[in-house]
């Protein structure tokens, strides 16, 4: 084994929960060391305006955001790297993860902030037109369509809740499903069929969304008579769920069946005492730059209480 590093806080994960535990960290002294990740600024970076984070009254674009989040964990004395955990070893204290499969670092505390990934249909229009009428967060983006025509893709309770919440803002949700019957629960189907404004498309899927610069249509299949029809709409919203990027955990932390890290109910802890999880990667349910900032700065400072009680003993 290469020559091994070994810190004292080691924080994995570079959205808002990775650099909020770092902002925290330094600020309590841990000297906490911060590995981006692959997507350094998170699912932050493929969003255009953010409107809803307190203290930007004017609105931020997403990239930028996280940028100011990582000068200021910077500035506040962190170590933020370029890199990716690619493998862990939780059985012992000092713990150890290893950075793109080559070098291996030893950590009294880790702070895991992975964060999730949305899951895509997989066309090239919806990478093409993405942050340009094409998201997979209604909260964060449907404002932006105040009163206008959107389209959204799901079955589930999410994409039944993201449809009622578009509900308010849009003049008409068209609601693609892809089989004759939704996966969400009764109640969730009830509200949406119940939403005047709310058109379920049953049995059909995403041809193409179209547009040059920004979205303008959707092409969609009825699959049960092969019937193609184009819907004229201003946005298309991706529901179909997220995945939580923890596979690098499995078999060392509890997760649930979807893969979302368990932590204990009101703290960032893990069932392995020093190792705690925020952010994405272990919310299913809120799932905002906000929320994620407010669960990294509550490992941090679970983080720092470990650590304290570790060198009192």
């Amino acid at each position: 084994m290469s020559e091994i590093e070994k810190v004292h806080c080691l924080i994995i994960g570079s959205g808002p929960a990775g650099y909020t535990a770092a902002i925290y960290a330094a600020r309590a002294n841990l000297k906490p060391v911060l590995y981006q990740g692959l997507q350094p600024g998170g699912q932050l970076t493929i969003t255009t305006d953010v409107e809803n984070y307190p203290g930007y009254p004017n609105g931020i674009m997403g990239p930028q955001m996280m940028i100011d989040f990582e000068q200021q964990a910077q500035r506040m004395g962190a170590d933020i790297r370029w890199g990716l955990a690619t493998k862990v070893e939780l059985d012992n204290r000092p713990y150890r993860v290893q950075i793109d499969e080559e070098k291996w670092i030893e950590t009294d505390a880790l702070i895991i902030a992975t964060g999730a990934s949305a899951k895509w249909l997989g066309i090239d229009s919806e990478e093409r037109l993405n942050g340009h009428g094409v998201s997979a967060c209604a909260v964060c983006d449907g404002f932006f369509f105040k009163n206008q025509e959107v389209a959204i893709v799901g079955a589930g309770d999410t994409a039944c809740e993201e449809a009622l919440y578009l509900s308010k803002l849009c003049s008409t949700v068209h609601m693609l499903v892809r089989k004759a019957e939704m996966r969400a629960s009764k109640v969730m189907q009830a509200r949406v069929l119940n939403t005047p404004n709310i058109k379920v498309y049953w049995n059909s899927g995403t041809v193409e969304i179209l547009g040059d610069k920004k979205v303008d249509s959707v092409k969609i299949i009825n699959y049960s008579n092969n019937a193609e029809s184009i819907i004229p709409v201003k946005a298309f919203f991706v529901a179909i769920g997220h995945e939580p990027n923890s596979s690098l955990f499995k078999g060392w932390l509890d997760m649930d069946e979807q893969g979302y890290l368990i932590t204990v109910p009101g703290s960032s802890r893990t069932n392995i005492e020093g190792v705690f999880a925020c952010g994405d990667v272990q919310d299913k349910i809120y799932r905002q730059a906000v929320s994620a900032a407010g669960s990294g700065c509550m490992a941090a400072l679970d983080a720092e209480r470990y650590l304290s009680a570790l060198e009192t003993h």
